[in-house]
């Protein structure tokens, strides 16, 4: 914890710092000014540490009053400086240009007007990511396979992800998902990790107000509900998580196999932050989960983290995972980029076998979207060859 605060502290200081440093040179303001503006990013620097702790300690409502501005400008900041920061990479190679063939360097690219361009385009981007964050998007994907006979039909697989229930992520964002799970009619729920991130109370129940484990009960899936463990669970507190996700309808599937009927295996694994956290192992490995598997099924994989193991390649035909968000806010993205190779979407592993990446259904952190809108998934596994 104290490594993860360290961290924190120093890449979000960082972003303050430059951002800061930014605004003197573009305004210079006075002394007094820039003190006052100093302060306030030291505040805003500390705030999550500060609402996190609040939030555990019990103090719902204060922990919720303040992650609002602050989670907005976490977002908003960020906007504002990779804004600054491409209009810097401009004005440094306009500098270099200049510099080698004697040019006057151009007025539009000064310190002042370029901080006025991200201004605004980062105020217009936050505000289009926050209503982006509430605009549930469906994705359909169609899976053919000769495992399913002409007769068993269409199943129906929705999935949810990262949904992140918490200080912001409430009761009405929860029935914007919902609404299009209902509507999809499933005959399948599956939710891929990262259920919950807020404090729970010792009877497994979300410390805000309403009965958001209820409201996912109400969805009907008649040959079940099935979940993972997420990173935030562990975090949460796994066993308090674990109860959370039973009372809302799942079956939570830890490095275990079951079966739905006699055309389908879904196998599902734990999260590797079960090992950061001290854990011992929950189950079998997931190859040896898939080896074993009747090998006639359709086997589905549930999977938080979008990472496909050698050993297990073309063991699964279809991987469902999350966890990437797709960045949640561009360009961040092409970071996420550098550590998965899918960030959203299907793609064909090596093997061949399939691999879906929600981006999400709710939000972590900012309550913002931008370019990476939050994500409802429906699967469709369909009989090979049969007529649609």
């Amino acid at each position: 914890m104290s490594v993860f605060l360290l961290t924190f502290l120093s890449l979000y200081g960082a972003i303050h710092a430059y951002a800061f440093n930014r605004l003197r040179i573009a305004f210079h303001p006075s002394r007094t000014a820039a003190i006052r503006l100093a302060t306030v990013m030291v505040l805003t620097t500390t705030a999550p540490i500060l609402i996190r702790f609040l939030e555990w300690s019990s103090f719902k409502r204060i922990a919720t009053f303040l992650a609002w501005p602050a989670y907005i400008w976490m977002g908003a900041l960020l906007l504002f400086c990779s804004a600054l920061f491409l209009t810097d990479i401009l004005r440094v190679l306009a500098w270099s240009v200049c510099r080698s063939t004697g040019a006057r360097f151009p007025y539009f690219l000064n310190a002042r007007l370029t901080c006025e361009v991200a201004l605004i385009l980062s105020l217009s981007a936050t505000i289009y990511s926050y209503f982006e964050a509430r605009n549930i998007k469906t994705e359909h994907l169609t899976v053919t396979t000769p495992k399913l006979t002409a007769g068993s039909g269409r199943i129906r697989i929705v999935q949810i992800s990262d949904v992140h229930l918490g200080l912001l992520v409430r009761e009405e964002r929860l029935q914007r998902i919902l609404t299009q799970v209902k509507a999809a009619r499933p005959d399948i729920l599956v939710s891929t990790g990262d259920l919950i991130d807020g404090r729970l109370n010792r009877q497994g129940a979300l410390d805000i107000h309403g009965n958001m484990a209820g409201m996912l009960t109400e969805i009907k899936a008649p040959l079940g509900r099935f979940a993972v463990v997420g990173n935030h669970e562990y975090y949460a507190g796994i066993n308090q998580a674990l109860d959370f996700t039973g009372k809302a309808g799942f079956r939570i599937l830890r490095n275990e196999t079951t079966s739905v009927g006699t055309f389908l295996s879904i196998t599902g694994v734990d999260d590797p932050a079960r090992k950061r956290m001290g854990l011992e192992s929950a189950g079998p490995l997931e190859n040896v989960l898939l080896t074993t598997a009747d090998q006639g099924r359709f086997k589905l994989l549930l999977k938080h983290r979008p990472i496909v193991a050698k050993s297990s390649d073309g063991l699964f035909d279809l991987q469902l995972s999350g966890h990437t968000h797709q960045g949640q806010i561009f360009p961040f993205n092409l970071l996420v980029l550098l550590e998965y190779q899918i960030t959203g979407g299907t793609a064909k592993t090596a093997a061949g076998s399939l691999l879906h990446v929600s981006r999400g259904s709710g939000t972590w952190g900012p309550p913002l979207r931008f370019l990476a809108p939050p994500e409802v998934t429906i699967i469709d596994i369909m009989p090979e060859n049969k007529p649609r």
